[in-house]
């Protein structure tokens, strides 16, 4: 009940136009969201630097409503791979397809994520494509494998634990060496395709994790890259304890190299867990959304548990 309000109020025009207008609001989200220009979330990511941490840096938006917003939005991505450059920060991008299209032709999305991608292998980067709700899972996937056909090798996605295909997925993506961030799921799903209970989420995880490093193993390893833009090729998404030492202790047991795998976070969340895998010597990447779409994003933070409603609220009197 909880989970569908808030991801109801994360596609409600009314209840965006009345949220946004609070003060209170955005001085909430203001803390996981680094802020409304490219400019905020490059100095975020130079703040995680300092600490040994790296970042995918992501322009908010998605379900654009025309060819032209879509191709603002690209033009926007385009222009951050600049800023990385200009100001010589650890951050790859993360994107979504729907911001660049996808809902309105998979063929401008195609056109627009050849530009991005282009981009990205002129500055030696790399885009990371978030995974949003199940009516697009599929085609979301079609694309990322029309764009390996096409020779783009500089591309990766995230994969939801929640949703009942995902072990098969991972299959797939590590047998042609794509690079995946697990993540739980963070959209309201049927119970005929994703887990309802959290105990099942966290199994399904937990057996995506050991997919993903018995992957990176039959790969070779790949690391990150030294200048911290292009990731290893299991990429785990959580700020869960226990899905953070399943992940090492069977990373341990089978051999995969610290520097071969990524931890990575949200901004703004468990930073004491960020900073202590570095201190173990894992390689930890941090979310970092930033522009004037934050709206839909901080709600489905809000939606992903009831617990979130309070550490929000709790984090925002104690910063």
């Amino acid at each position: 009940m909880f989970r569908s309000f808030f991801s109801y109020l994360s596609k409600a025009a009314w209840a965006r136009r009345i949220v946004t207008k609070w003060s209170f609001a955005w001085k909430m989200a203001s803390r996981f969201i680094a802020g409304e220009d490219l400019s905020d979330g490059i100095n975020t990511i130079k703040l995680l630097n300092s600490k040994g941490i790296n970042a995918s840096l992501d322009h908010l938006g998605e379900h654009t409503i025309s060819p032209e917003q879509a191709r603002k939005a690209a033009m926007d991505i385009v222009q951050a791979f600049d800023a990385i450059d200009e100001a010589g920060v650890r951050s790859n991008v993360s994107i979504k397809l729907t911001q660049i299209g996808l809902s309105l032709d998979p063929d401008i999305c195609l056109e627009n994520l050849q530009l991005i991608l282009d981009k990205a292998k002129s500055c030696n980067n790399f885009v990371r494509i978030d995974m949003e709700d199940s009516p697009v899972t599929q085609r979301t996937l079609n694309i990322l494998e029309t764009m390996q056909k096409r020779g783009y090798d500089n591309v990766g996605i995230v994969i939801q634990a929640y949703l009942y295909r995902s072990a098969d997925d991972i299959r797939k993506l590590t047998e042609n060496c794509f690079k995946v961030r697990l993540c739980k799921g963070a959209y309201k799903e049927p119970v005929n395709i994703a887990y309802p209970k959290m105990k099942d989420v966290d199994t399904s995880y937990d057996r995506c994790t050991a997919l993903l490093i018995d992957g990176a193993i039959v790969k070779d390893c790949p690391e990150l890259s030294p200048d911290g833009k292009i990731p290893p090729l299991p990429a785990l998404a959580t700020h869960d304890p226990e899905r953070v030492n399943f992940a090492k202790k069977y990373a341990d047991r089978v051999g995969l190299p610290r520097n071969a795998l990524e931890f990575q976070m949200l901004n703004g969340i468990r930073r004491d867990l960020q900073e202590q895998l570095v201190k173990e010597g894992y390689w930890v990447g941090v979310y970092v959304p930033y522009g004037t779409e934050w709206y839909p994003y901080f709600m489905r933070r809000l939606a992903e548990r009831p617990a979130n409603l309070w550490f929000f609220i709790y984090n925002f009197f104690h910063r």
